[in-house]
């Protein structure tokens, strides 16, 4: 246990620790990519906070604008079952109430009106999960962008690695060593 302490503090007090003069203040120039700003450009028009985090990548790493074509299949194919189900909806409903206040049946003649109301309920019910999903897939792409806002300038180069290795610093004591490379 004591040999254990001892490790643990060898290490705790072996990390190189930097501070900055409080009266230097150094002002970053570069402008910095807003996520704020990708995600209102996506809620205002889907997709455009996709351009706008392309547009602001360095070359060679552009690779935003693919998602455009997927978030407004999405969105299209959405509107499109919630339209859908809701005509049928009310193809049904007002085939059940025409039929109830006397009037013979005439749209759908195969069905009784247990049939219809069974149908009205299903359609009804479609529409709802598609208005889900359109407000799903709305919401991802606004997600999407904002994501992908804090990657561009991310840098993900071969540069990059931590290295541990087991240390011994004299013959009784021993440590771990943690070698981090930046570039």
């Amino acid at each position: 246990m004591h040999k254990l302490l001892g490790v643990f503090f060898l290490v705790w007090f072996s990390l190189q620790v930097n501070a900055q003069d409080s009266l230097a203040v150094v002002q970053d120039t570069a402008k910095t990519h807003s996520w704020k700003r990708a995600a209102l450009f996506s809620a205002v028009i889907p997709g455009s906070g996709q351009i706008y985090n392309h547009i602001a990548m360095p070359k060679g790493k552009k690779k935003a604008y693919w998602k455009v074509p997927l978030i407004y299949a999405g969105l299209g194919a959405a509107t499109y079952f919630v339209v859908k189900n809701n005509m049928l909806k009310n193809d049904f409903r007002s085939e059940y109430e025409s039929r109830k206040i006397g009037n013979a049946p005439s749209n759908f003649l195969e069905y009784d009106d247990q049939s219809l109301l069974t149908l009205y309920t299903t359609h009804r019910n479609k529409r709802d999960f598609a208005i889900l999903g359109l407000g799903l897939v709305y919401l991802l792409n606004i997600v999407d962008a904002a994501v992908e806002a804090h990657f561009v300038n991310f840098d993900i180069s071969e540069d990059l690695s931590l290295s541990i290795h087991p240390t011994m610093y004299n013959s009784s004591s021993y440590g771990v060593s943690f070698q981090f490379k930046f570039r």
